[in-house]
């Protein structure tokens, strides 16, 4: 009887990124979720993912 918990039967999507370590690097779509590597040569990055510092003193 098939149980509900072997829905990915053992399949590794990710596997560990050369450039930055972490378990994020797509094995089909050959590129990193977290630096983006095997997309671009720049590291991956965005404004909404950094914090903004010094942003409440500015407002009033």
């Amino acid at each position: 009887m098939p149980t509900k918990k072997a829905l990915h039967h053992g399949k590794r999507v990710h596997i560990k990124c050369r450039r930055c370590g972490r378990r994020a690097y797509h094995i089909r779509q050959k590129a990193c979720s977290a630096c983006g590597y095997g997309e671009s040569s720049r590291l991956r990055g965005y404004s909404w993912g950094r914090k903004n510092l010094g942003r409440s003193r500015r407002l009033h």
